[in-house]
């Protein structure tokens, strides 16, 4: 005889559009507690294909299936066999579907799967050579494209999916790729009032400078956005002296030239100090850091700082800066 939790499973998939709501309401209630998601994760087998199937229905109930299929896959295990099934081929199809309205809830589904090396796979679509890095390019496209000012903000979460996919070597080399283009596409959105997408970025370029010994030159291809949105954030608050603003680019001396709106989150300054510092490690990519008169900045915005975590990092760049600055007179 089913039980309770087997009957609501099958429910689900029932042909009358109510009972369908219905289940997928309660589901949807029970996921959002940890003895609710334990219940549930005991009948996946059949839960995740019937949620699954139902991303595709109106609005009162894709929502409901989407909302539940992203609480569940917080949990890894479950998360693990969303990938199995499936499910980022299925959440990419929904997501680009004209007449999709559930598009914030599909990219927050991305989020937690690509947590998971088998999703950031899934995501860069390593295994098929002629599509390989496809999902990415619409994925930074949307990032790119929306307006992302407004209060519906539906493809915000796309800069924690590149930081994902960004932790892996084969995620870096296609952000890096110069004939994508995808960093620089990336790079312009940290001009964002949005802390969530800044910090996507942030973590994004971070993560790419990890292949700065291999990749330094992709990198300085886009030096004209690369700089400013490391530098910017640990420059400090001062209106910087005519004489300094000299020895930077344009786009660089014109932003510290005014006031401007301060990088209040110290995970983005910490992010971008640590960027800056994987760049210099490099012979070319230490002079470029010179030639922006990057060293000027940093001991400008380390007077201003005030975290300790933050001047941390600081301190870490100014070692090096230091014994470089040294080495290159000797």
């Amino acid at each position: 005889m089913a039980t309770e939790m087997e009957e609501l499973v099958s429910f689900l998939a029932s042909p009358s559009p109510q009972i369908t709501k219905a289940a997928v309401d309660i589901v949807r209630g029970l996921t959002g507690s940890a003895e609710g998601l334990q219940s549930l994760a005991n009948y996946s087998n059949a839960l995740l294909p019937a949620l699954s199937r139902l991303l595709t229905l109106p609005k009162e109930v894709s929502e409901a299936a989407a909302e539940a299929l992203v609480n569940l896959s917080q949990n890894s295990s479950l998360a693990e066999a969303m990938v199995q099934l499936g499910l980022v081929k299925t959440t990419m199809d929904v997501l680009y579907k004209p007449e999709c309205v559930i598009a914030q809830l599909l990219v927050m589904l991305l989020v937690n799967l690509t947590q998971l090396d088998a999703g950031v796979a899934s995501v860069l679509q390593t295994e098929d050579e002629k599509v390989r890095g496809l999902y990415v390019m619409k994925l930074v496209r949307s990032f790119c494209r929306t307006a992302h000012e407004s209060d519906d903000d539906a493809f915000e979460h796309v800069g924690s999916i590149l930081v994902n996919i960004s932790k892996q070597r084969e995620g870096r080399k296609l952000l890096l790729d110069p004939k994508r283009g995808l960093l620089k596409q990336i790079i312009r959105q940290f001009d964002s009032n949005s802390t969530l997408r800044k910090k996507g970025v942030s973590g994004t370029i971070r993560n790419c400078c990890f292949e700065a010994e291999n990749e330094l030159q992709n990198l300085l291809l886009v030096s004209e956005f690369l700089w400013p949105a490391l530098l910017l954030p640990v420059a400090g608050n001062k209106i910087y002296n005519e004489l300094d603003r000299s020895k930077m680019p344009l786009e660089l001396g014109t932003a510290l030239s005014i006031e401007r709106e301060p990088v209040n989150d110290p995970e983005i300054r910490i992010q971008a100090l640590e960027a800056i510092y994987l760049i210099i490690l490099q012979d070319a990519g230490r002079r470029a850091f010179w030639s922006v008169n990057g060293p000027r900045i940093v001991q400008i915005g380390y007077e201003d700082e005030e975290d300790p975590k933050v001047m941390g990092a600081y301190e870490q760049l100014g070692s090096l800066v230091n014994i470089c600055s040294i080495s290159v007179v000797s």
